[in-house]
């Protein structure tokens, strides 16, 4: 169903088109913006992060600029913060400054957390970005003591540092006791991890106290490791090793560089003699310029990491006994940058707006839009403002569209965000160009009238001739948004002086410009910029207009600015009068064509680029490489990109081991990448192609590549929904989904299943192929843990995590007690119970089921002691473990009984003792069939019979009546005793309406209300008027006119009309009353005629045609036109709309006919209670035998969870109370079931619905 925002939504391409975004206001040098309002910017922001050591006082400086000025406020890890309700920070005075201090030389561990600030004024709120507080204990060594470390002369060791974990990591220094730094060569060296390597000990390294020293910068603090002893072993015959890497330790490791931060790869050998390392970039021949190398060649070093790096590093290290090498992968991504942020600008009222926030980053930022600090998504819609390509686009701004914008871009490496402000203002015009500039140009050429403007709104510009004629009445002219005027084809006659008048909603301005023309020669029809496909022609055309005075020379075609010659010996380019034709383009033929027009006084030229395009050509040489884990590497050449960049590769395989070969997409890759890394699936056969795509469209696809088979493989994961329930007491029946056939890896598939009761003992297990798994001779409803494992010939699937399962429950032996009930009104009570024995639910809980009946009404008491005899009785099924629950909808004065019984999966447990109620009395229901008599011109006889829900003793009917037009303050009341039905009244005046009201009343008070409006006189036989005549007629309206007789009582008639010219029906057009004297009919159209008749229906259902008589209006027939009433979206949208009415009226009678279930026995409709009203027979019986008829409807909960007794279906917990929801006539809400021993009705009724656990009651 279309919406009017919906509507306008679907314009916004043409506003894009037609409201391009306005420039900003351009404040002239000079002007004074000491007055003008600001919305908040920040100046200043504080580091993303900051480490806190327990000595530190930490300023979080933020300061915003604004006017009026700003206001702060703060979060806390997204959570408002107030500064001053925490000890240890104090805010700076008119700042967003934060102080923390800290506490007794220690700052508290509370202040760990992202912080962020918002600068507020009338303008909106500038948003900061997020700071993140860490703080530190004092880093400090644990005392240990340190063993020496003894090394054989000749071989490698490493002493350990492990300096303590930092987010501000120390730098190391090696020293020993005498504060003598560790001399370091190609031999020692300083880890990254701060570990000190030999490659191969001497003796003099033989010493008591290496000692580690940890230089922490943040904290100002230099921490001791305990000394060190390293003891060399001399021995006297060398062992020569060939080198060893003890950094890295792994084969392969793969690092993640981020755009723009350093990275450093380190390889560190052991060997004798002492190994030399040196570096190789694989991925390309030199080394990148920012790389270098230090601690002698054993580090790489990157200073800011660029694109370029990404690839394969490796280092070798050898001497001359061997070599060994080790290979890092380096991938880089970006953490979110700017390509274009959003800038903050001042803008006149009508303006468009669009604000750009182009980012960049690897993985692909996601950004969002906030105004004022508040999401997008939770601003209100405004048609006016959309998000387009990246850009959010504001049209017609006005002041209150004021506001600061956020723009927040996110990967998993870091969030960047710009703050800009638009602000509308309202500023006086301004002409910025001098008064009185002369220009001059040649004939037919263009000239450029300035006339720069300021002010806001945008003043609006207009341009007159030297006549005083707008300047835009000639085709030749244009304004610029900037205000200046461009003439094209300047003529001789348009010499003279141009005024120029700004103006805006403020005031208006004006200057003059003088126009001084002379002869030129012209290119009237200049080339245009062509793109064509290869192999196609293109003919650029050059009309020249040349002054007969001035000496022509011609026209010269030029290409790239070498002249074109045509070629006897080829027919390339064909140079006509005025036009240049290139025949079957090629890429060689791209370039800028111009064409020369010159004279000896003056030249012209104009260009045209010429662009050949094309798709992709196919991609060939296919090859496929084998790399482990089913992994390989596909590589192909490319094809020709026909002038269009590649942009994507993708990769399609065919797969023949299950049936036909049908191509399917398997990955894409970019398009400067022609190689892809595939993974494949164990037990298959591929075949792949490779389609290159560019903007024109996607190559054909490659040629088949060789085939490649997969080999067979343990399975890759385990079935899923494993669930464990028994369908009897004593067993377990486990389920799971098994896997697909593609996913066996392998020609057969078994399920290895285990189980045992939870946490006890050895699992018991089987190997089957299919599922179910049936285990019995179990314990009642016990726990167990289950686990399917998928197996086959080359292994197991993944170790699988147990999942819980129940054995089968039983009957419930669980009895509810200490049954209590609380009186809330006369139609609602609430129950509650305790469950005190739940060891003996054998089961899962599913709630409770209510019995209850009603007994009878009060006045029953004493005639039912010797036994009771249920009026009404039915079953409530409760959802969840609650213990209370609100009964709604009983009837007053009644006896009532309940009970309750628990529920689980496998059913109902005995129920609890029966406890009685009764209902207080209520205010009864309206008298039954009242209705009026007419016995004479002044005096009526009123019948009716009494409430058909007396809820109480009835005291007395009061009958009160009036003229209907008095007031309350006049209305008559009459008394009478509660068995006396009908009641006459004369002396009524017989020309007069009156207005009647019944009811009954009990001690509870006054009942509903029964209505009636009557005349004591019977209508006369017919209605007439004198003079009655078509009034007043025009285009769109007629009136009819009339003099009511006299005597005559003011009588309602109906107004009828059909359109004669449209041959249409009579349809009714409103009510009249005689009294009148007038009646008016609208919306009619103008020259058309029309048919009018009064009619009146009386009483009897004679209908008389009082009137009737042609109409014509005035005016001229309009011309039929497409109504928006016939489009289809329209007659949809009203289609929907009557649909819903319809749904609801129809759930409106539903609910208000539910009383219908209980049908009374005409002879006891008349009756109330046995001493209210006389009964005929010794048994009172206010209902008939349908009362003990069965429901078998139920109402489901709003959420769902109330289900048919033994449903198999989860039941949803409650907790705390359950309402119970009744209707008026005692018909209620929710799953119940009035039939004896019977379960309620099924989950496919519906109804009305409780907010939280609806469930029901019967009378």
């Amino acid at each position: 169903m279309a919406s009017t925002p919906a509507c306008l939504l679907m314009l916004w391409p043409l506003v894009l088109i037609f409201c391009d975004p306005a420039e900003s206001i351009k404040f002239p040098e000079d002007f004074d913006r000491t007055n003008l309002q600001q919305p908040p910017e920040f100046t200043i922001q504080p580091d993303n992060e900051i480490v806190l050591y327990p000595t530190d006082e930490i300023i979080l400086k933020w300061e915003a600029t604004g006017n009026p000025s700003v206001t702060y406020r703060w979060t806390k890890d997204g959570e408002q913060f107030d500064p001053e309700q925490v000890r240890g920070i104090k805010q700076l005075e008119n700042s967003g400054t934060l102080i923390i201090h800290a506490n007794n030389g220690n700052v508290p561990t509370r202040f760990n957390g992202m912080y962020r600030c918002y600068a507020s004024n009338i303008l909106g709120t500038a948003v900061s970005s997020e700071s993140r507080i860490i703080v530190e204990n004092a880093p400090q060594w644990p005392k240990e003591e340190v063993a020496p470390i003894t090394a054989e002369e000749g071989t490698h060791t490493v002493l350990p540092c492990n300096p303590p974990t930092s987010a501000d990591p120390p730098k190391i220094y090696w020293l020993n006791s005498k504060i003598e730094h560790i001399a370091q060569d190609e031999r020692v060296t300083v880890g990254q991890d701060g570990n000190l390597y030999f490659a191969n000990v001497q003796m003099k390294d033989s010493q008591p106290d290496y000692i580690c020293n940890a230089h922490f910068q943040g904290p100002r603090l230099i921490i001791q490791k305990e000394p060190i002893e390293l003891k060399v072993i001399p021995t006297n015959t060398f062992s020569y090793q060939k080198p060893i890497l003890i950094v890295p330790e792994t084969t392969r490791k793969s690092y993640v560089a981020l755009l723009g931060k350093p990275l450093i790869l380190e390889c560190i050998a052991a060997g004798l003699p002492t190994p030399s390392v040196e570096w190789i970039h694989l991925n390309r021949m030199n080394p990148s310029p920012g790389v270098t190398f230090e601690n002698y060649n054993k580090t790489l070093c990157i200073s800011s990491v660029t694109e370029d790096d990404d690839g394969d590093y490796q280092c070798i290290a050898r001497n001359e006994h061997g070599s060994i090498h080790h290979t890092y992968t380096v991938n880089v991504e970006a953490a979110p940058y700017w390509i274009k942020m959003p800038v903050s600008q001042i803008y006149g009222p009508g303006e468009n707006v669009r604000l750009d926030c182009e980012v960049d980053g690897k993985p692909k930022p996601k950004v969002s839009w906030s105004i004022n600090g508040t999401p997008l998504k939770d601003v209100m819609p405004d048609p006016r403002r959309k998000i387009q390509s990246g850009a959010l686009i504001f049209s017609e701004v006005q002041p209150n569209d004021t506001a600061v914008i956020q723009c927040q871009a996110h990967n998993k490496h870091g969030s960047i965000l710009a703050n800009a402000y638009i602000l509308v203002v309202w500023l006086p015009a301004e002409i910025l160009t001098p008064d009185g500039i002369e220009y001059a140009v040649v004939e037919n050429q263009i000239v450029i009238l300035h006339c720069k403007t300021f002010g806001a709104p945008r003043p609006k510009v207009q341009w007159f001739m030297e006549d005083m004629n707008p300047a835009l009445k000639d085709e030749r002219t244009f304004i610029f948004t900037n205000g200046s005027l461009k003439l094209q084809e300047v003529r001789r006659e348009d010499a003279g002086n141009f005024t120029c008048l700004a103006e805006n909603d403020q005031n208006n301005v004006s200057i003059i410009a003088r126009l001084v023309v002379k002869g030129a020669t012209q290119i009237e029809e200049g080339p245009i910029n062509m793109e064509k496909k290869q192999g196609e022609s293109v003919t650029f055309h050059c009309k020249v207009l040349f002054d007969e005075s001035i000496p022509k020379r011609g026209i010269q075609w030029r290409l790239d600015g070498e002249d074109i010659e045509e070629s006897d010996d080829d027919n390339k380019y064909i140079i006509g009068d005025m036009s240049l034709t290139i025949t079957k383009v090629d890429f060689s033929d791209q370039g800028t064509y111009s064409c020369l027009a010159w004279t000896t006084l003056d030249s012209v030229e104009k260009s045209a680029n010429l662009l050949v395009y094309g798709i992709p050509g196919p991609v060939s040489n296919l090859e496929v490489q084998r790399q482990q884990n089913h992994q390989v590497k596909l590589t192909w050449t490319p094809g020709d990109n026909h002038n269009r960049e590649i942009k994507e590769y993708n990769v399609f395989c065919e797969e023949t081991k299950f049936g036909p070969a049908e191509k399917e997409w398997i990955a894409t890759v970019p398009g400067n990448q022609p190689w892809a890394i595939l993974h494949l699936s164990p037990f298959r056969n591929y075949n792949f192609y490779v389609q290159a795509s560019n903007d024109q469209g996607k190559s054909e696809l490659s040629s088949r590549s060789a085939s490649h088979a997969t080999d067979p493989a343990a399975p890759e994961r385990n079935p899923t929904d494993v669930r464990g329930e028994g369908n009897e007491t004593t067993n377990m029946i486990i389920t799971w989904t098994p896997l697909p056939h593609k996913e066996w890896n392998a020609p057969m598939m078994k399920y290895r299943v285990q189980w045992r009761l939870e946490n006890e003992g050895q699992w018991d297990e089987v190997e089957i192929e299919e599922p179910p798994v049936l285990v019995t001779d179990t314990p009642v409803f016990s726990p167990y843990e289950i686990k399917v494992q998928a197996q086959n010939d080359f292994g197991k699937g993944p170790e699988p995590e147990p999942e819980k399962g129940y054995s089968g429950e039983d009957v419930p032996e669980a009895v509810p007690e200490d049954l209590l009930i609380e009186m809330i009104n006369s139609t609602t009570i609430k129950l509650s119970w305790i469950l005190p024995n739940r060891e003996k639910i054998w089961g899962h809980l599913k709630g409770f089921k209510v019995y209850y009946s009603r007994l009878g009404t009060l006045a029953e008491r004493s005639r039912r002691q010797a036994h009771l005899h249920f009026h009404s009785h039915g079953e409530l099924l409760i959802l969840g473990n609650v213990s209370e629950v609100i009964l709604g909808g009983l009837r007053p004065w009644s006896r009532y009984q309940v009970q309750l019984a628990v529920l689980n999966g496998r059913g109902e447990g005995p129920r609890s003792e029966a406890m009685e109620f009764v209902t207080p009395e209520g205010v009864p229901s309206t008298p039954e069939f009242f209705q009026l008599d007419y016995l004479s011109d002044t005096a009526v006889l009123l019948e009716w019979m009494p409430p058909k829900y007396p809820n109480g003793r009835i005291l007395r009917y009061v009958l009160g009546y009036q003229q209907a037009n008095q007031t309350e303050m006049d209305i008559d009341n009459i008394q009478i005793p509660p068995t006396q039905y009908r009641l006459n009244l004369s002396d009524l005046d017989p020309h007069t309406p009156y207005k009647f009201s019944l009811w009954a009343e009990t001690k509870e008070g006054r009942g509903e209300i029964s209505l009636l409006e009557e005349h004591t006189m019977h209508e006369s036989v017919n209605l007439s008027f004198v003079n009655i005549s078509v009034g007043e007629t025009g285009e769109n309206f007629t009136t009819i006119i009339w003099i009511p007789r006299q005597n005559q009582r003011d009588v309602e008639f109906a107004v009828h009309l059909m359109s004669k010219t449209d041959k249409g029906q009579w349809h009714d057009v409103g009510k009249a009353s005689s009294g009148q004297g007038s009646y008016s009919i609208p919306d009619l159209q103008p020259g058309k005629q029309y048919r009018v008749r009064l009619v009146k229906v009386h009483r009897t259902g004679d209908v008389q045609i009082i009137w009737e008589s042609d109409v014509e209006t005035s005016g001229v027939v309009p011309e039929r036109q497409k109504s928006f009433a016939a489009e289809g979206w329209f007659i949809g949208f009203i289609s929907a709309i009557v649909l819903l009415i319809l749904v609801l009226v129809l759930l409106c009678f539903i609910k208000r006919s539910k009383g219908g279930k209980y049908s009374v026995k005409d002879k006891e409709d008349t009756q109330v209670d046995s001493e209210a009203r006389p009964m005929k027979d010794e048994t009172f019986g206010e209902y008939s035998d349908n009362e003990e008829k069965p429901f078998t409807s139920s109402q489901p909960s709003l959420n769902g969870d109330i289900k048919a007794l033994g449903s198999d279906d989860s039941l949803a917990d409650y907790g705390g109370s359950v309402d119970v929801q009744f209707n008026e006539d005692g018909s209620f809400i929710g799953q119940y079931s009035g039939q004896k021993g019977k379960e309620g009705g099924g989950n496919d009724s519906s109804g009305a619905t409780s907010p939280t656990n609806v469930v029901t009651a019967l009378e």
